[in-house]
């Protein structure tokens, strides 16, 4: 299949915001794609060449893409840095620069979609001292085969920035529409962009059956190869595969136990929740693996929990839901996430970090065990069941402590109790809840504290990219050090900004306003990141301080938020992390 027949599709994606109109789009695309080129098309429709939770990457920085962008082009680094910082787009500066090179290339060949996917993966193979300019040496060459809007999709995959907005409700109906469903059934009126199912009943049916598959498999290529040469039948048949983690099932916020007890109603089950990192378990016969919230695999990263699963969980295979927490190694107690954050991303020396750094694993789910699916098993059952199953050995394998309560009383009772134990907050439960992958529900609640807010001072920001293009983003602040006296970095925040005047009430903001206002004070700059004067003064909402060497006041804001401009607020009157 020609590269260029999906870029059509892209750039048609591109050019609507309309959910059904995509999803038509790719529909009517996957019934002509070719069965050799599907499972590239589909993951290259999610901008990714390897599925979520494959350990390959392309490893190309920025630096990198520009020299390639440079070599096929022509065009020098400067110019294409500036290019870029003004655009807002590196995808749509190489479609140009492409298009315009003074030059065309002798011998380039069209590119079809199984040379782009297989340059791809060659990239990511390539290790070693030279592996720079091996992999520089093959992205130049797509960028030289590309025509102008193919260099500009090719681009955006490099940095998975596809920016068609294909998300994945859409491509599982795309899916569902190709290849479970006749024109008539779903009867898409394109002018209205709209449908009218002629059962509506049976057209939510099927669409549920594909999410469940979707569930079990987390893979769009199965369940669109399934769904084609199998229908419905071949849908449900899909099995959970121990190795190849689901998403998780994630959690709605209340600010209380009433607003609580109404989402899931009473009696409901309270859990400590963990001040740690997600961790989904996968045992087969032969192995273990490790999988983060994002499905990024960790498995080398803790032998220790490795050990843990194999003398403390029975069972040759399973899925378990559970998180990391860390504890320190002299008094037992519980560490914050920021203190272990680090056993995520190191890769060498593991076993000192397995010392200094310990972690405990605390379970609160099955997913999976011994060929028995048990997503759609009542959240009781599965709770009991995973008791039956561990050994239960503070600082080796735990099950999260519960409280099944329909009594406020007891339930702020355990909630400080968890805090106190140096928790983040406890998990609300619906009792006969299933698990549902993916979906942040209201059958499990989390309860934290109410965040606490600094007035810090901007001085520093980076250009915006994409639909916040010629906006600055991404706002480095800094707070006010006595002792040292002077301003100190502690942290960036992107959200809690306005992108439209009509959708900013009360104290918010938009990116233009704030770009406005900061432009004046702008000092420097460099590629697409300036320096900036302290004179604006936000609010800043966080969830907690942490320490952190990533910025120079030694601490980072977690989980930051704008809340408003303090016109009022002079730089030295600003909050300190101390």
């Amino acid at each position: 299949m020609d590269y260029q027949r999906l870029v059509d599709l892209f750039d048609a994606l591109e050019q609507t915001s309309k959910r059904l109109k995509k999803t038509k789009l790719i529909s009517d695309f996957l019934k002509t794609t070719p069965n050799e080129s599907l499972e590239h098309v589909l993951l290259l429709l999610q901008g990714k060449v390897f599925p979520a939770w494959d350990r390959r990457v392309l490893g190309l920085s920025d630096k990198l893409l520009v020299k390639a962008i440079g070599m096929s082009s022509g065009a020098s680094e400067k110019k294409i840095m500036d290019e870029w910082r003004n655009v807002g787009d590196i995808g749509k500066v190489a479609e140009v620069l492409i298009a315009n090179k003074s030059q065309a290339t002798l011998f380039s060949t069209p590119l079809t979609v199984a040379t782009v996917f297989s340059s791809f993966q060659k990239v990511a193979a390539i290790e070693g001292l030279k592996s720079t300019d091996a992999k520089l040496k093959i992205v130049a060459g797509l960028l030289s085969d590309a025509k102008g809007v193919e260099a500009r999709y090719v681009v955006r995959t490099v940095i998975h920035d596809l920016r068609i907005g294909v998300a994945d409700g859409t491509l599982r109906d795309a899916i569902a529409w190709a290849f479970l469903f006749n024109e008539a059934d779903i009867n898409y009126d394109d002018e209205k962009i709209a449908i009218e199912p002629t059962d509506r009943e049976e057209y939510n049916k099927v669409v549920g059956n594909a999410q469940a598959a979707l569930d079990r498999s987390n893979d769009f290529y199965i369940v669109a190869k399934t769904a084609k040469e199998e229908k419905e039948i071949g849908l449900a048949k899909i099995p959970i595969a121990p190795g190849k983690p689901l998403k998780c099932m994630l959690a709605q916020k209340v600010i209380d136990f009433d607003e609580g007890f109404k989402k899931v109603g009473t009696p409901c089950a309270i859990e400590y929740k963990f001040d740690g990192f997600r961790m989904q378990v996968h045992k087969t016969k032969d192995d273990i693996k490790l999988f983060t919230r994002r499905l990024e695999d960790v498995t080398s990263q803790f032998p220790d929990i490795i050990k843990v699963i194999k003398e403390y969980i029975s069972g040759t295979e399973f899925i378990l839901d559970a998180e990391a927490v860390g504890y320190d190694p002299k008094t037992k107690k519980y560490r914050p996430f920021q203190d272990i954050s680090q056993r995520i991303r190191r890769k060498y020396d593991i076993h000192i970090l397995e010392e200094k750094l310990p972690v405990e694993l605390a379970l609160f789910d099955v997913l999976y065990y011994e060929g028995a699916d048990f997503l759609n098993r009542p959240f009781e059952q599965r709770r009991k069941f995973l008791q039956g199953i561990v050994k239960e050995t503070p600082q080796k394998a735990i099950i999260a402590p519960q409280l099944v309560t329909d009594n406020a009383k007891e339930a702020e009772d355990f909630y400080k109790e968890s805090l106190e134990a140096g928790n983040e907050g406890v998990m609300l439960k619906k009792l006969d809840a299933p698990y549902q992958p993916g979906s942040r529900v209201g059958t499990m609640i989390k309860l934290k504290p109410t965040l606490d807010t600094f007035d810090l001072a901007i001085v520093g920001a980076e250009w915006g990219t994409g639909k916040r293009s010629g906006w600055l983003t991404s706002f480095t602040v800094a707070c006010w050090d006595d002792m040292d006296q002077e301003l100190k970095t502690i942290g960036k925040f992107g959200t809690g900004i306005k992108e439209k005047e009509e959708s900013a009430e009360g104290d918010a903001i938009t990116f233009e306003e704030i770009t406005n206002m900061l432009k004046p004070n702008i000092t420097g700059t460099k590629g697409r990141e300036v320096l900036i004067n302290p004179d604006i003064i936000v609010e800043v909402k966080f969830e907690e301080v942490q320490a952190s060497p990533s910025y120079a006041s030694g601490y980072a804001l977690r989980f930051p938020r704008f809340v408003k401009i303090r016109d009022e607020q002079a730089p030295r009157k600003i909050g300190k992390p101390y």
